[in-house]
């Protein structure tokens, strides 16, 4: 019987439900159960892909090119694992299978209602990730936070699951807030009594509560939250800021969080963790540390570039240096300021986007980076902002453009992809997923990956001309991965640069801290060789 553990959030948000699930996969895990995930976002669109970084932070992308929620790459650095599709659902999906299911007249002329029709296709989405007997245990993460009007459907949904299959077979953890009052001194347990209250009303009680704070909690306050929200005390576990996230699945474990999620599910094994021990220690004991810049246009919202920070920090990890990253508004870059802007760094990554905000600030920092030798790394966007750099001030072009910020550019060395011209609907339309790439031997992207074919993930409707391959190429721009089929460029650099090199695809979508993306490895070891600074 497959198992299944939900994680709710209450009080307030972001206090890390994501990671929290993700460290308890990597914990199963590491006990050798297998485990997958599904995060239930109440939101009304179909999916993030249209959403406002700004408002939802990164739109992750799966293998299968599923636009999706950020924490599906937390499952998947902390566990190893690749999501899916089946693996996030929103609202609006919900109900918009359920409105197609009413249209077909699958509900045979029944009235359609939030109980039972809502809930039970929340219910069928849960349950179809479990479907697959190799899967011990579905972690289930619920967005937003109790009290929420959006999230009771869900909720209600995850009420019924033990109707279903047993309460043995289920586990609910709520991750809350403990407060420290300056003022008084303390430590506050009633919001976290308020959110269980609220969880209770609903028909669920806790197993465990996961109590994020700021400093150890004692015992004798374990006890007293454990008496108030109906827990056993060595169920109220203390959810600790820590300094970096990768900690969290050892203070779990010191905790004793996944000892009693076995007890109760009847898991067995012995949890093995000593990779996570090294990631940890090789974290918190660099022999160095590097200084990095990157330029975007929504740095106000880091978690817009979570997987990018997350990769550099692999990247550290891999030539045992830490990385301090510097934002830098693509906005606030002038030709003016840019040296004074990137002054220190030893290493500048520009990230991906849409449309032409910041633009011009990008390219003045490529053209930073091109000069003086700075070790330099595009990532989509950051590729074709590359490809303009170079064709205006050293291939003679100096009108060149992208059609997405100039339609009606003279040299649109950057345009639509072949299929994108007739696309009317922006969700979900655009190149998205994995497709393969040859890696030209002896260039820097081959000393990277070691491989004549690579996959990597894909999010643009944009792409290098081909128009233009050989002006560029011929100015000294060295195309060094493309399609199978040889019409895509994927990768460009340039061969007499220390490391300056772009690829059109995302792949801090697949670094993990036990494996770090071999590209985010090498730019990082670069930058350590541009100017190695002492811890």
């Amino acid at each position: 019987m497959t198992k299944y553990l939900f994680v709710t959030g209450g009080v307030l948000s972001s206090l890390g439900k994501g990671i929290a699930a993700a460290s308890i996969g990597a914990l199963l895990k590491a006990r050798g159960h297998s485990v997958t995930f599904v995060k239930l976002d109440p939101y009304i669109n179909l999916d993030p892909g249209t959403m406002n970084p700004y408002q939802h932070g990164e739109v992750f992308v799966t293998d299968d090119g599923t636009e999706s929620d950020l924490d599906l790459g937390h499952y998947e650095r902390y566990t190893g694992l690749s999501m899916s599709k089946r693996n996030n659902y929103t609202a609006g999906r919900v109900y918009n299978n359920v409105i197609q299911k009413e249209r077909r007249g699958d509900y045979l002329g029944a009235t359609v209602q939030v109980v039972p029709h809502i809930t039970d296709e929340i219910k069928c989405c849960i349950q179809s990730a479990g479907t697959d007997p190799k899967v011990d245990v579905v972690i289930v993460e619920i967005g937003g936070t109790v009290g929420d009007i959006e999230s009771l459907p869900f909720l209600e949904a995850i009420r019924q699951i033990p109707l279903d299959i047993g309460r043995q077979h289920v586990f609910y953890i709520h991750l809350t807030l403990v407060p420290f009052i300056q003022a008084a001194d303390e430590l506050k347990t009633k919001p976290t009594q308020h959110s269980v209250n609220k969880m209770r009303e609903i028909g669920i009680q806790p197993d465990m509560l996961l109590c994020r704070t700021d400093r150890p909690i004692a015992q004798a306050l374990k006890r007293k939250i454990a008496l108030f929200c109906n827990v056993s005390p060595e169920a109220v576990i203390t959810a600790q800021d820590v300094k970096n996230v990768y900690e969290v699945p050892l203070l779990f474990h010191k905790e004793g969080l996944d000892t009693i999620v076995a007890k109760h599910l009847r898991l067995k094994g012995v949890p093995k963790l000593s990779a996570w021990k090294q990631v940890v220690r090789r974290l918190s004991t660099p022999v160095g540390h590097v200084k990095i810049a990157i330029v975007g246009k929504y740095v106000g919202m880091k978690d817009a570039y979570k997987s990018l920070y997350e990769s550099l920090v692999h990247g550290g990890l891999s030539v045992r240096h830490s990385v301090q990253v510097v934002w830098i508004d693509s906005e606030q870059v002038t030709r003016d300021n840019v040296t004074a802007q990137f002054s220190g760094c030893q290493g500048l990554l520009v990230a991906g986007g849409f449309g032409n905000r910041g633009i011009e600030g990008k390219i003045h920092a490529i053209t930073y980076a091109r000069e003086r030798r700075l070790p330099f790394f595009g990532t989509c966007l950051g590729l074709q902002c590359a490809v303009i750099e170079f064709s205006r001030y050293v291939a003679g072009l100096p009108e060149a453009d992208s059609t997405e910020f100039t339609p009606q550019t003279k040299d649109p060395v950057i345009d639509l992809l072949p299929d994108q011209h007739t696309v009317v609907q922006k969700g979900a339309t655009m190149r998205l997923g994995a497709y393969p790439c040859k890696v030209i031997r002896g260039t820097h992207a081959y000393a990277a990956y070691r491989q004549d074919k690579i996959m990597e993930r894909h999010r643009h409707r944009y792409e290098f001309n081909n128009r233009y391959r050989d002006a560029i190429t011929k100015a000294g721009l060295t195309i060094s991965g493309v399609s199978p089929d040889d019409k895509l460029v994927e990768i460009i650099e340039l061969s007499d640069h220390p490391w300056f090199l772009a690829v059109q695809f995302h792949p801090e979508f697949k670094s993990q801290p036990t494996y770090p993306h071999p590209l985010f490895s090498a730019f990082v070891g670069a930058a350590v060789r541009q100017a190695p600074v002492s811890p």
